[in-house]
């Protein structure tokens, strides 16, 4: 995992003061990264338009330009002139070259995207707004120089912005290019290293965000004893509602991720698949329960009850989310508890806990500070807030899994997600690791999936589970 920063300005600034670096260094290395993306994934004599703004970002698309001229067909397109101190230095170097400027938007083969970069606070002006459509409309591949243009500090566009295939970012990875307003807009990202490794760079700079690699999933295992039975790998308990496939498909998953015994509780209409099993009751040698998935507004109180009075692991999901009775759980220092709620379900808890209301507009601009400020609150909840890229936190701790897509927005991966946490937690591990290793199985498991984007339905992922 790497750590995620809101800036990098103090970053950078270390590297002149301890590391006798200077911005120009930082700005070749930067550029050279750019350059080398381009010279590994494209033709020599490819064409190239690269877009540069006033200030530093700007500075950084004039150096790649005199980096690849010769090389490559360089189109430099400086709309607005320059401005910063370096903006005006690259622009002098690159004047001695053959450089070809223009004066307008062109078709090429690679467009670059060096206009804006990270620390944007003003909405985008007419003339900056009418280049980003004049390149979107382009065929050419498409990166943006750090941060897309248009993309603010909490990752939302102003109002617009440019939408990259490549985003390579410079140093460190940025908070902002994890939002969930920003994935469709940065495409792939990159980070590139500034004349310093990135270890060295970010050396001393603690963050509380951390990005979360595929490689960060562990997965249950079952070779540290060959004297072991069923009770051995744990007990979920998966209280059933109304809609009884939200609960099956929790049973299943969690049966396929390792739990040695799974079974459902309640009232049932339908039948069961044959390894789980069911019961009107929670079960005396349960060691975690799951609730609230396909509940309904009609559930049996007295089950609530049993589970609110168990002091196992749980994680709560779904409909739990929109009635009251959820803030009992929330009260309950004493045990691991894993929240998965959507983003309207979210809205609906924080209504109910806290005194500022929100809507979904608003936690979906600022969903690292909406999660930091309710764990605040309850910092021994583990939450994780689905979305485009999924947020868990805990105390003074969040991650971010970026790696799902489309292919999840699907009713029943929810449940398959809690069945996934339900199981770790069964088996010993804590809320925060649960929920980590959890989603990230369930995106893997949704990448393994070798149909159709539009027709992977849950069991699929399911399935897909045994392929990790």
């Amino acid at each position: 995992m790497h750590p995620l920063y809101k800036s990098c300005y103090s970053l950078d600034s270390r590297c002149y003061e301890e590391y006798n670096l200077t911005e120009d260094i930082l700005m070749e290395h930067a550029s050279m990264g750019m350059a080398n993306y381009i010279k590994s994934n494209f033709p020599k004599d490819s064409s190239v338009l690269i877009v540069a703004g006033v200030g530093n970002n700007g500075a950084d698309g004039i150096v790649l330009a005199r980096l690849l001229q010769g090389d490559y067909s360089v189109k430099l397109y400086i709309p607005f002139g320059v401005k910063s101190v370096m903006a005006k230095l690259q622009l002098e170097r690159v004047e001695r070259l053959d450089i070809d400027f223009v004066d307008s938007v062109c078709e090429a083969d690679i467009i670059v995207d060096a206009i804006f970069g990270a620390g944007l606070s003003r909405e985008l002006d007419e003339k900056s707004r009418k280049i980003i459509v004049q390149l979107e409309a382009l065929d050419g591949f498409k990166i943006a120089c750090d941060v897309p243009t248009g993309i603010d500090v909490d990752g939302n566009p102003l109002p617009m912005a440019f939408i990259a295939d490549v985003t390579i970012t410079m140093g460190a990875y940025k908070e902002a290019l994890y939002s969930d307003m920003a994935k469709d807009f940065a495409g792939e990202i990159i980070c590139v290293d500034l004349g310093i490794s990135y270890e060295k760079y970010t050396a001393g700079f603690e963050s509380d965000l951390y990005l979360l690699e595929e490689s960060d999933m562990k997965l249950p295992h079952r070779d540290w004893s060959k004297i072991t039975h069923k009770g051995s790998f744990g007990h979920l308990a998966v209280i059933i509602g109304e809609k009884e496939g939200a609960g099956i498909l929790c049973a299943s998953s969690a049966l396929s991720f390792g739990a040695g015994l799974v079974t459902v509780v309640g009232e049932m209409f339908c039948s069961l698949p044959i390894a789980i099993m069911h019961d009107l009751f929670i079960p005396n040698k349960t060691t975690a329960i799951a609730l609230g998935m396909g509940f309904g507004d009609n559930f049996d109180e007295d089950i609530v009850d049993d589970a609110l009075n168990s002091k196992v692991p749980i994680i709560l999901d779904a409909d739990i989310f929109h009635n009251e009775r959820v803030v009992e759980f929330l009260e309950q220092k004493d045990r691991d508890i894993v929240l998965t709620p959507h983003p309207k379900e979210f809205v609906d808890l924080w209504n109910m806990v806290i005194d500022e209301p929100i809507n979904i507009s608003i936690l979906q601009a600022n969903r690292f500070d909406k999660a930091r400020e309710f764990c605040s609150l309850f910092p021994h909840i583990t939450l994780l807030l689905k979305g485009a890229n999924m947020i868990i936190a805990q105390n003074d701790r969040l991650f971010v899994n970026p790696h799902g897509d489309s292919k999840l927005s699907k009713g029943g991966s929810g449940d398959v997600l809690s069945g996934l946490i339900g199981s770790l937690l069964a088996q010993g591990w804590s809320g925060v690791d649960s929920a980590i290793s959890a989603s990230l199985a369930l995106t893997a498991s949704a990448k393994k999936y070798s149909g159709a984007s539009y027709s992977m339905v849950a069991t699929d992922l399911i399935d897909n589970l045994k392929k990790l």
